[in-house]
């Protein structure tokens, strides 16, 4: 690049939240739903005179995000009618917030929020080829269908601030991190499944390039992120097009518009002009009364009223970033295995558990490393595999540690334990598998393989150190695989220094 840029990055990320029913109606809120149109009513299909009721539980939902995030809870908040049409928006209005969120402020991921609202979900566009064939004429060359289960459900919208770095590596990775970090916070509150692959989860970057620090660009907004590759692949080729434009004088055709992500071509393809927030024409939805969450307004009355944030906010359970500080503090392990342990709780707490019957923290270390690296991959090649019970894996630890049997021992005792939990002291006694450290008996056997590999002693002995795993090799293999490596490599050496 022959100028300097500078890449700015909002997010907007939609997740569906984890409610038993629907956003304004009874409707069965079901994500695995796979027969079309079964969860709908007269409210979510807008037939006439349908009223809708606010769900308490999803805007309590979005309240513990708020706090999770040390955001700002509205006292007062309403929804708002956010109006355009689509064949998949029944009404021809969603129901949103625009001017009272629920949420504002905070911050998450080195990310500043701008705030957090509550709005229904739009239905589901299938779109077929058609009759390849022609037979049925009906179908013409294609069509689209429309599935209104997921019409009403629950939608978390999170916008956080635009945030600008000097490279479109460092902007895509940061933001795919804070994606990431998100979807975390939304599992550790249970208040939603957060499932890219399902579409519970969405995000949408807004982003702009410009040559001034302090100055934005024409802004740009990519939807389709449906994977964290896509998130940050997106966004890279995104500001990289939108360099090339620049960097050809090609200035005038850079547009404020929406475009989208092609996962097969790894590219992305306008779709329309980007709206602003007056196309929409929002205005208070007039048959949803007024909403006063907390403080001296509660008393009021709505649909939602008389939240103790202070109560809540105690029951909270530990966010992953505190999960992260605790374990460096308790457990000092590798902040790689901290991160498999954050995003997979169940292991976590398995690994807690193990932590409390060691006790002391090298052997914790240890296992530590037993589990995220040999346990994990066993899990993945044996989808039967089972973790074993805090005792029995504290115990193949504690032998590890002792040097009473070898890490390939180790790795077979574990495959067993995972399988059938049985005591790994009793599975390496009956297998042969203790590492002998009796000085005096290897002794003897390495007098004998030094005796045999007369060259190799030479060699070492010369000046060539690592000659001696040579010797060691010999010596294990003699010993049935029983010897204790570190005992042998102190004789060797002891042996090896006598003129």
């Amino acid at each position: 690049m022959a100028e300097k840029y500078y890449f700015t990055v909002g997010l907007e990320i939609h997740a569906e939240l984890s409610t038993k029913t629907k956003m304004f109606c009874a409707c069965k809120n079901n994500p695995d739903e796979e027969r079309p149109n079964v969860n709908i009513c007269p409210v979510c299909m807008a037939h006439p005179g349908a009223l809708p009721v606010a769900n308490k539980k999803a805007i309590e939902n979005v309240i513990k995000v708020g706090l999770a995030i040390d955001g700002k809870i509205a006292d007062f908040s309403e929804f708002d009618r956010k109006n355009y049409f689509y064949p998949d928006i029944p009404k021809g209005y969603q129901i949103s917030q625009y001017k009272y969120p629920i949420v504002s402020g905070g911050s998450l991921a080195g990310f500043d929020i701008t705030r957090v609202h509550l709005e229904e979900d739009t239905g589901t566009n299938k779109h077929f080829e058609g009759d390849p064939e022609g037979k049925n004429i009906s179908y013409g060359a294609g069509f689209s269908l429309i599935d209104f289960n997921r019409a009403g459900v629950p939608l978390m919208e999170l916008v956080t601030e635009a945030h600008t770095f000097e490279s479109a590596e460092e902007t895509a990775k940061v933001a795919t991190k804070f994606a990431k970090e998100l979807q975390l916070v939304l599992w550790y509150l249970d208040v939603s499944e957060a499932n890219m692959e399902k579409g519970e989860m969405r995000v949408e970057a807004n982003i702009s390039v410009s040559k001034e620090k302090n100055k934005l660009g024409t802004k740009i907004e990519v939807k389709n992120l449906n994977s964290f590759r896509s998130v940050e692949r997106a966004i890279k080729y995104e500001f990289d097009r939108i360099v090339g434009l620049l960097e050809d004088g090609k200035e005038n055709k850079i547009i404020q518009e929406t475009r989208g992500w092609d996962e097969g071509k790894q590219t992305t393809f306008s779709q329309r002009k980007k709206e602003s927030s007056e196309d929409y024409r929002y205005f208070p939805d007039p048959d949803l009364p007024k909403m006063y969450l907390h403080g001296k307004f509660s008393a009021k009355g709505g649909p939602a009223s008389g939240w103790d944030l202070e109560k809540m906010k105690k029951e909270l359970p530990e966010l992953p970033e505190a999960k992260r500080a605790r374990y460096r503090e308790d457990f000092d392990i590798k902040d790689e295995d901290i991160e498999v342990f954050v995003n997979d709780p169940s292991l976590a707490l398995w690994f807690e558990e193990v932590a409390k019957t060691l006790k002391e923290k090298e052997k914790i270390k240890i296992a530590s490393n037993y589990i995220t690296t040999d346990f994990v991959g066993i899990k993945k090649l044996n989808a039967k595999a089972k973790m074993p019970s805090a005792n029995n894996f504290s115990e193949l630890i504690t032998l590890v540690s002792e040097n009473k049997i070898s890490s390939r021992g180790a790795k077979i005792v574990l495959g067993i334990i995972v399988v059938n939990d049985i005591s790994p002291l009793k599975i390496v006694t009956e297998n042969n598998l203790l590492q002998s450290s009796d000085e005096g008996a290897l002794k003897e056997i390495v007098e004998k393989i030094m005796k045999e590999s007369s060259e190799v002693v030479a060699s070492y002995k010369g000046g060539k150190e690592n000659a001696i795993m040579s010797l060691v090799g010999k010596v294990i293999k003699e010993s049935g695989g029983s010897a204790n490596p570190q005992v042998v490599i102190k004789l060797l050496k002891e042996m090896l220094a006598r003129p």
